[in-house]
């Protein structure tokens, strides 16, 4: 994700920031996208959830559910930036992008439906609902197409947005779970090999 984020959104960028003659636009739209996603975050914390032993509690249903919209909001900037992408950018890398957002969507989605699951919900119910939430990315992406259409001057921007938001995400969210329990070195092992790959 962090090659595609680099090479389908930042790189796309900053080449039509700089045939618009605005290369400094990039940068503030990294910083942008970040600093939305950041702010997100800061009003629907990430929860982490928990079954308690008697069935699942207020609190658990509530940090059950606080990690699935916490999923969804994340799988927005990821349907703009593939959005936007198709519509800036050649094909080629547009699927990259695309095709390695999608990879890390199956088990985004499996742990939407274990969270339901682990306080009490059946499973029908819970696969149903993580692919219904599951629908935010498609939804956004069909939006940021609309909102490029409307206007080329605002492509770099909203790939730059775009492209800081994936940035937060990685930064805040996968990287760190893939740095759980010992495997370090194997996260960081994968990461080398999907960038130069």
């Amino acid at each position: 994700m962090l090659a595609a984020n680099s090479f389908s959104l930042i790189v796309p960028a900053l080449a039509s920031a700089k045939a618009q003659g605005a290369g400094s636009l990039v940068g503030d739209g990294v910083l942008a996208g970040a600093l939305f996603l950041m702010a997100i975050k800061r009003l629907v914390p990430h929860g982490r959830f928990i079954k308690g032993l008697g069935g699942p509690s207020a609190l658990a249903m509530k940090r059950a559910w606080l990690f699935v919209l916490a999923i969804s909001l994340h799988n927005l900037p990821e349907g703009l930036a593939i959005g936007m992408a198709y519509d800036g950018t050649d094909p080629v890398a547009a699927l990259a992008l695309a095709t390695g957002i999608s990879l890390q969507d199956v088990p985004e989605g499996m742990a939407v439906a274990l969270a339901l699951r682990s306080v009490g919900y059946s499973h029908p119910t819970s696969a149903g609902r993580g692919m219904l939430f599951g629908l935010v990315e498609p939804v956004a992406t069909v939006f940021g197409v609309a909102v490029i259409s409307l206007s080329a001057s605002l492509l770099p921007w909203g790939l730059a947005a775009a492209a800081g938001a994936m940035l937060f995400v990685i930064r805040h969210e996968i990287i760190p779970e893939s740095h759980r329990q010992g495997h370090e070195s194997f996260a960081t092992g994968g990461l080398l090999a999907g960038f130069v790959s």
